[in-house]
This record gives C-alpha cells, structure tokens and sequence, in this order.
C-alpha cells in the first residue's frame, strides 16, 4: 500500500512537470503556424474563429520557426511565456498579443541568443515585455502599450547584444521604461521614429530610454523620435546612456522630440563620442529640483575622455540648458565643422537664466549660438549673462561663445520669438497676438495627426478649439513663412 501511495504521488509529479513545461516543438526545421500548433498541442494553444489562446509555456526549437502571417489575436494565460530558440516572424496586418485577462498578465516574450525575430504590424500589450537575448531582433510599426514586468524587467524591450531594429513603433504607459540595455551589454541598436509617451510608470529613477555601453565600431542611433513624459512622474528622464564599466559610448541622438520629463538627455562616463544634432529638449524640469536634474542636456565624467558635438539644437523651459559635471567636454560650435546654431530659451531656476552651465575646468567651444531666443538680436552681454563659466568662478573652464549667431534663424523662428499665445495652457480659449505674416494654422496631435485647419488674421485674432486635454502642436503658415508653437489645453 505504501509503494502505492509513493508510485501514485511519482506519477502526479511527472503529470506536474510535463504540465509546467508547456509544448516544446520538435526541432525538426518545421513551420509552426498557430494552426499546426492547435494541432500538435491542443493542450497548449486552442482556437475560436480568429482567436487563439495559449494556457501552457510555448518553446520554439532552435531549427523551427514560428510564423504568424494573418490577422489573429493571441490570447495568453497568466504568467506564461513564449521562447523562442528559433525563427519567430510577424508578418500580417495586424496581429495582437493580449491577456486572457488584463489584470493577469502574461509573463511575456524570451528570444535566446542566436534566435531570429522579425515582428512586424503587431500589438503587444498586457504582457511582461521582450527580453532580447539575440542580435537579429527587428520590431517594425508595432503598438506596444500596458506592459508589465516580467520576463522583461527593465524595460519593456530589453537588448542584450546586436544592432537591433526598433523603427516606426508607439511604445506607451508600460511599468518599465521603453527601450533598455545592461550596463555592459554593448549594444547599438537603430531606435528611429518611434512615438514614446509615459513609459516607467513605475516612476523609478530610470529614463524612457537607458541604455549601457555601446558596440566600439558601430553606434546606437536615436533618431527622429518623439520621447513625451508624463509630468505626474517625477522620477523619468528622457534619455540616458551610461559607461559605469569601462566600456565605449559611440552615439549619434538626432531629430528628436524630447519633452516633459525630470531630464532631457544624459550621457554618463568617458570613452564616449556622441553627436547630438537637431533635437528639440523642451520642458524637462518635472521634479522641479534643480539640485537632481531638470537639464536639457547633462554630460557627467569623472576622468577625461568625452567628446560630445552639439549643433541646431532647440533646448527651452528646462531647469539647466546644458550642464557639464567632472570633467565633461562638448563642442558647441567651433567655427569649422560644427557650426553651433543651438538655441537656447528660458532655462533656468531660482530667479536665474542658465543656457549653460560648465561645471569643468575644461575649455569650451561654443560659437555661433543663439543664447536667448526671447531677447533678439544677442549681444556678446546677453550670452555671458546666460552662460557659467571662468567669470564666474576662477576654477572652471573658459567658454568660448563670440560670435553669438541669432541670424541662422529664418523669417519664421524670429516671428516664433515674438508671436504670442495666452494664456497657455488653456482651456480653449486663447489669444495669437503680434502676428504679422501668418494666414494659417494647422493644429495637430502630439503624435502628428492634423486634427483641424483654422484662417488667421493679421493681428491679433480671439481663438477658441474644442479639443481634448493634451499637448498640440499648432504650425502656423504665411506666404514665405512657417513656425511650429506648442499648446497645452487642460
């Protein structure tokens, strides 16, 4: 009877752990569709029109590969976990991976090193994130949005190696931050024109994107994104890589939107380069504390060897502009191949104005700048009053910023100056004042769909839009000019 009773409890653990094991394929070099997978584990995955569901772990073999290539929907039970070892390619117009249940979450997506990822027009949402062990990983025009964490637990897309593939996608309100990498990972992903709004909701001291290390010879390019925070989250920077482990920083950050969060841009540790070009960095001052952040743009090293270059960078209604910490370097035009042309706008604290704080004993090159757009033309007298450097303090760096250089600035940057818009934020109901060359005005949604088209009149004009509470982008038009203006309605 004993015997019995051990052989019956022998055979209930057995049972237990092919259960918890979910369906594994056979490594056969086979196409797994969803359909071939109801048929070879209908314990696993089941079917209802064009509902799928997976109550098991689903493993994909290092030869196999698993294709979705219409429109379905995944539902996944709790905690349970697709790895792929394999191929796993997305290929439809619209695929989603959801929950059974949205207050259960699933544990999320594993791609092993070596395994092959192509995702593309999906969604994924209440899931755990993708932890991204492979460096062939692309995930393409995909809606990413109410993630937990889980099998991704610092970020909900987490790079380990490679040059991954992060382009076209929306990336929302998930616990963790958007994109992240290990402190010495070396990675350089290809992060391009994503829309990235009130990530790490967590509100943990990590930025939306933060990133280690990069690879040497090829950089992580950040480029053409719109990084939104949300104020309420006082702890979320914009962007951060960091080199805490000896390694190599290489970046190029680009053409980004970066807005409403504790910092803008930080770059952390020597060996590092980075160009940083043609970034809008506005509003980064949500903790309100300029002894922890509120920069635009923060560079931090404690030994020698960072070199950052700076140019057409719109940086305004920061704490800081930009702060240089230890023995950070940048060049911010130096009247040869960076030509400057940054402009600065209403940074600062205290009752102060700081385009630029350099906390260094280093030099600086800053030439050719506009150092206080709100107070055209510069003069060499507006610049020093806005820049902190060797006048101020004997032991810092000298910086160099003759010429100042409003000039570059268009017919329609300089009306961007004197063109008024209140009150803002509103609640619809606002007056454009001080316009002299504008007949027309689009508005659009953050994410840059045109909402609506309105007449302008010379002037001023009383103006009401029926919009929800947000952020708008209002681009103005004349005959030979345009500007872009910001309005936040309650």
């Amino acid at each position: 009877m004993k015997q019995l009773l051990l052989n019956f409890i022998a055979t209930i653990g057995i049972i237990s752990m092919v259960s918890a094991q979910g369906y594994t394929t056979p490594n056969t070099g086979t196409v797994f569709t969803l359909n071939d997978l109801v048929t070879a584990s209908p314990a696993t995955i089941s079917v209802s029109g064009t509902t799928y569901t997976l109550t098991d772990a689903l493993t994909i073999s290092a030869s196999d590969t698993f294709l979705i290539d219409s429109d379905v929907t995944l539902e996944i039970g709790e905690d349970i976990r697709i790895t792929v070892f394999g191929t796993f390619i997305v290929n439809a117009t619209n695929v989603v991976f959801t929950a059974i249940d949205p207050a259960a979450p699933f544990d999320g997506f594993r791609f092993e090193e070596f395994s092959d990822i192509n995702i593309q027009n999906a969604t994924i949402e209440y899931g755990g994130g993708l932890r991204v062990l492979t460096e062939t990983f692309t995930i393409n025009n995909c809606i990413i949005t109410n993630n937990g964490s889980g099998v991704a637990s610092s970020g909900v897309i987490t790079l380990s190696r490679g040059m991954a593939q992060i382009t076209n996608n929306t990336i929302t309100f998930n616990q963790t931050p958007a994109i992240s990498s290990g402190a010495n990972s070396a990675v350089s992903p290809y992060i391009f024109n994503n829309y990235i709004e009130g990530n790490n909701i967590a509100n943990s001291n990590r930025p939306q994107i933060n990133m280690g290390t990069t690879m040497a010879a090829n950089p992580i390019q950040i480029i053409q994104n719109t990084i939104k925070g949300d104020r309420t989250l006082d702890k979320v920077g914009g962007i951060a890589i960091s080199n805490f482990v000896g390694g190599t920083i290489n970046a190029i950050i680009d053409d980004n939107i970066i807005i409403d969060h504790r910092y803008g841009l930080t770059i952390v540790g020597n060996n590092s380069f980075a160009y940083i070009r043609n970034n809008v960095i506005e509003n980064n001052d949500t903790q309100g504390s300029p002894n922890v952040g509120g920069s635009g743009i923060s560079l931090n090293t404690s030994a020698a060897g960072m070199e950052v270059i700076a140019s057409g960078n719109t940086i305004s209604g920061n704490l800081w502009g930009i702060t240089l910490i230890g023995q950070a370097s940048i060049n911010l035009g130096d009247g040869a191949a960076n030509p400057g042309q940054n402009v600065f706008s209403e940074n600062g604290n205290g009752g102060l104005t700081y385009a630029l704080y350099n906390n260094t004993p280093n030099p600086v090159m800053a030439m050719n700048n506009c150092w206080d757009e709100s107070n055209l033309p510069n003069t060499l007298a507006d610049a020093e009053a806005v820049i902190f450097h060797q006048t101020d303090d004997a032991n810092l760096g000298l910086v160099t910023f003759d010429p100042v250089n409003c000039s570059f600035l268009s017919v329609d940057e300089q009306q961007l100056a004197t063109i008024m818009i209140y009150p803002n934020p509103t609640d619809g109901q606002f007056n454009l004042s001080n316009n002299t060359v504008f007949n027309q005005m689009n508005v659009y949604s953050i994410d840059g769909k045109l909402i609506m088209q309105k007449t302008l009149q010379l002037g001023g004009s009383d103006m009401f839009l029926d919009l929800n509470s947000g952020i708008y982008i209002l681009e103005l038009n004349g005959r030979n000019a345009r500007t872009i203006k910001k309005l936040v309605i309650k």
